[in-house]
């Protein structure tokens, strides 16, 4: 990490993608932690608009209807660089690169049956039992987790990969992601009792509360200001 130059500077908590696996000996977690942090996250919300829908029938929707929570979008860059672990001597750097960081953050587009349930399939259909992949019907809740005031449950709608440098042995060194997120809402998970599917509400839930706090208490400051911008 670089210097700051000020001994005081504060530790960066590191963001995360922490996909909640049902696996053959309960709920794993695939946890993608951020090497660094990114420079930009680029968010989108997407309010259902009443003009789409024909409004010169009966029943035409008031344009104030919000039928439900608008569709929010997560967008960023990841940064991966295999430097420090080569220096440090780290021998799985020093065989695959950041080839194992890359593998588990395309694990959270897959579907699965958990990790130790992919490994025993994939290994079983090495040796011909192709059979064994027929059935892999869903993909698991990923958490998007940036500090402690975003911890929402998300589905990854694009994933691409841009790597730079290579080992002798072509794993790569340094790669940069790209991705993309579509918030899941509590109301996916309406007819799911599992364990995932509860923290995901959970997670939900406690983000948006403190989003409700934070706008309570921009309100409260505020009030003074608008005094003076209100003809009333």
């Amino acid at each position: 990490m670089p210097e700051t130059g000020y001994s005081q500077a504060a530790k960066v908590n590191r963001g995360a993608l922490v996909q909640l696996v049902p696996d053959i000996v309960g709920v794993v977690p695939n946890i993608v932690t951020f090497q660094y942090n990114p420079e930009k996250i680029t968010r989108g919300v997407e309010p259902w608009n009443p003009f789409d829908v024909d409004q010169t029938k009966r029943g035409a929707q008031a344009p104030t209807v919000q039928p439900y929570d608008p569709e929010e979008t997560f967008s960023f860059t990841l940064e991966f660089d295999a430097a420090d672990a080569l220096e440090d001597g780290n021998p799985l750097a020093i065989a695959t690169g950041i080839a194992g960081r890359l593998a588990a953050l395309k694990k959270l587009t897959l579907p699965t049956k958990g990790l130790i349930g992919d490994l025993a399939a994939s290994a079983k259909a090495l040796f011909g039992g192709a059979s064994s992949q027929a059935v892999r019907p869903t993909v698991p809740v990923v958490l998007l987790v940036l500090g402690p005031g975003i911890v929402l449950p998300v589905r990854i709608t694009r994933l691409s990969f841009d790597e730079t440098m290579f080992s002798p042995l072509l794993y790569p060194l340094q790669a940069s992601a790209s991705i993309e997120l579509r918030v899941l809402t509590p109301e996916v998970f309406r007819c799911r009792a599992d364990v995932p599917a509860r923290v995901a509400r959970a997670a939900y839930n406690f983000t948006r509360l403190q989003e409700d706090t934070l706008a309570l208490a921009n309100i409260g400051g505020s009030l003074s200001e608008i005094r003076g911008i209100l003809p009333f």
